[in-house]
């Protein structure tokens, strides 16, 4: 079975085939190409006929994928054929100038066969290990809009720049309930507003982890099931807030697939990038700002560094909760005026921005939750946590830091809130973030769980967790919870 997805290219829509990982084009051109190498293997009666058929269909479809943008991973495919149609058509050609057709005994002929259909098997290889991600459908019974903003603290310093005017500059993207779009409706570009927003953060990206970009070329082909300005869902309800910190060099759409998972279910999300620390933030003016927080090498600088760091994330994540309430109040106009619930605020994040939620929740007491997705905690762990805090950790092996589950573990523990910490089996660093469903399925580096079971489980875990938490709702969470994995819980009258 298979389910047709919509892909943007160029201003034209192709169908992926989900499974293969290929459009209805890219298949037709790879059945054209291997019908050209096994052609000269039918009998003699059929030859001419699969030949013609077989050339007709590669040719008219690699025209067309030409014009709508051909991906890197169709060109073992092309040059298999390349190498296959000479030698196909050859006969044909003889037969029909009256010239005695010569082939190649079988001997010679079979080592070609199997190196060109070799070539051409590369080809849906690489389109599964470097897939145009397929975002899973949203389980909850809202339809999703996002949009994104833009927000200047005029009281914080930009301390990433010489410039003394310079003010701390913040872009969020948020993710939404919102009313059904009509059919048809444009999808929003993941990692973008634009393609080339996406195309630019993509690229960055790729640098940052020593990546040709043209190997993830398919992320930035990518749309998700969110709608850029959706009208906010009717019934004039108030939604809990949930913000978010992306990891070290990471991005505000790094993890889209949960956010609009949460935003499905009633939730208003609102993921940050940190310019100069997120790979690259494309603001409104067209400035696009890259990194500057590289690593040194050396462990105690870079922990200082990533000390710092933090306080810079927990900070954004302060202010921009701030806005929101702002927003919530009717002091900032927008689509969303009136209807943010800042009294039911969790504060999340992955790898270094979950330590930067923790960081922020000790500091803020607005925050009434903490998730941690796998996030060390880098600065002081005083004052104390004082909200309920679930941190998702990958599975635990000889190569993990040994200073990580302790560290961990004094944080939760001194929490005078419940604290829950989930090791997930078969879980990697990239397992919680949008990683396993454009990454090579590799398990040290995206886990095994898988492309759909990945971000089901880490949706799942931290949704009952804020459904149980921020309306304080009583329930089974630590039954739930341990159904995915080693649970273990800190109470405070334990932890003392």
């Amino acid at each position: 079975m298979w389910q047709r997805v919509p892909r943007a290219e160029h201003g034209r829509v192709t169908e992926n085939i989900m499974g293969l990982h290929m459009s209805l084009l890219e298949v037709l051109v790879l059945l054209g190409a291997v019908a050209l190498v096994v052609a000269r293997w039918f009998p003699p009666a059929v030859r001419p006929g699969v030949t013609i058929a077989a050339g007709a269909v590669f040719v008219l479809s690699a025209i067309v994928l030409s014009v709508v943008g051909i991906r890197w991973q169709l060109l073992p495919v092309l040059a298999g054929a390349a190498v296959a149609l000479p030698f196909a058509l050859s006969p044909l050609l003889r037969r029909r100038t009256g010239r005695s057709a010569w082939r190649a005994r079988w001997w010679l002929a079979l080592p070609g066969s199997v190196a060109c259909v070799g070539l051409i098997a590369t080809g849906p290889v690489a389109a599964w290990a470097f897939p145009v991600p397929v975002f899973p459908e949203p389980s909850g019974r809202f339809a999703v809009g996002t949009r994104v903003v833009q927000w200047t603290d005029p009281h914080r310093p930009e301390t990433f720049t010489a410039d003394p005017h310079d003010r701390r500059t913040v872009v969020v993207q948020l993710w939404y309930p919102a009313q059904k779009s009509p059919a048809g409706a444009q999808r929003a570009q993941y990692l973008g507003r634009t393609e080339h927003e996406a195309r630019t953060v993509s690229d960055a990206l790729a640098r940052a982890v020593g990546l040709p970009g043209f190997l993830v070329d398919g992320i930035p082909r990518a749309h998700t099931h969110s709608v850029f300005n959706a009208p906010v869902a009717d019934g004039g309800g108030r939604f809990p807030v949930v913000l978010f910190s992306p990891g070290s060099g990471g991005v505000r759409t790094q993890n889209t697939a949960w956010a609009e998972e949460l935003a499905s279910h009633g939730y208003a999300v609102a993921a940050l990038d940190h310019p100069y620390d997120s790979a690259a933030v494309v603001l409104t003016d067209g400035r696009t700002i890259l990194t500057k927080t590289t690593s040194t090498g050396d462990r105690d600088k870079d922990n200082k560094l990533a000390v710092g760091w933090t306080a810079v994330r927990g900070a954004d994540l302060s202010f921009v909760l701030t806005q929101l309430d702002r927003l919530g109040r009717g002091e900032i106009a927008g689509p969303l005026t009136g209807r943010l619930d800042t009294g039911r605020v969790a504060v999340t994040g992955h790898s270094m921005g979950g330590a930067a939620a923790l960081q922020a929740a000790r500091q803020d007491h607005r925050f009434d939750a903490v998730i941690d997705l796998d996030g060390y905690p880098h600065g002081p762990t005083s004052p104390s946590l004082h909200q309920p805090t679930l941190a998702l950790t990958q599975a635990i092996t000889p190569a993990t830091d040994p200073h990580y589950i302790p560290r961990l573990t004094k944080a939760l523990k001194l929490n005078t809130a419940t604290s829950y910490r989930l090791t997930i089996p078969g879980a990697a660093h990239l397992t919680f973030m949008d990683g396993p469903l454009y990454l090579p399925p590799v398990p040290s580096i995206v886990g095994s769980l898988g492309r759909t079971e990945s971000p089901r489980v880490v949706a799942a875990t931290t949704l009952a967790f804020l459904d149980t938490t921020l309306p304080d709702k009583p329930g089974d969470l630590a039954g739930v919870l341990s159904a995915y994995g080693d649970l273990s819980v800190y109470r405070p009258s334990n932890n003392r």
